[in-house]
């Protein structure tokens, strides 16, 4: 196996949840629209007190942060930046999404914002960490 696969391998495992993640997140939307007859393609126009707007806003968050932090885990792979750092700041900013997913589903507003908030932390701090390595 290749140094980046041993030295990031749970970062790399990080993504494997991640893209978990998207699926659970892409399965609830789905079957929440389909079992509320909600045509494909048209806008959400409930508000936050609706479990569909909740579900439609928790999975395209994660689909505007995830390009990012793809960007961002690449430019520290090939930088070379600390493995210790970049898979603890990984593994912290799955665990940020998946507890954003969560709390957006049962309405913890707070708790959401927390969340995101530490997985902003956490994507900024792998981006240190990468140009520490340059």
């Amino acid at each position: 196996m290749t140094t980046l696969l041993v030295d990031y391998a749970p970062a790399i495992s990080a993504l494997g949840v991640l893209a978990l993640l998207m699926v659970i997140q892409t399965l609830v939307l789905d079957v929440t629209g389909i079992r509320r007859k909600h045509p494909p393609g048209t806008p959400v126009l409930s508000g936050p007190d609706d479990f569909l707007f909740r579900a439609t806003r928790a999975h395209g968050n994660s689909n505007e942060n995830l390009p990012t932090a793809l960007a961002i885990l690449g430019f520290c792979f090939i930088v070379g930046a600390s493995p210790a750092w970049i898979n603890n700041l990984m593994l912290l900013f799955v665990a940020a999404r998946a507890g954003h997913m969560l709390c957006y589903y049962l309405d913890l507003r707070t708790a959401r914002s927390i969340s995101f908030g530490v997985g902003l932390l956490a994507m900024i701090g792998m981006l240190i960490s990468g140009f520490v390595a340059l």
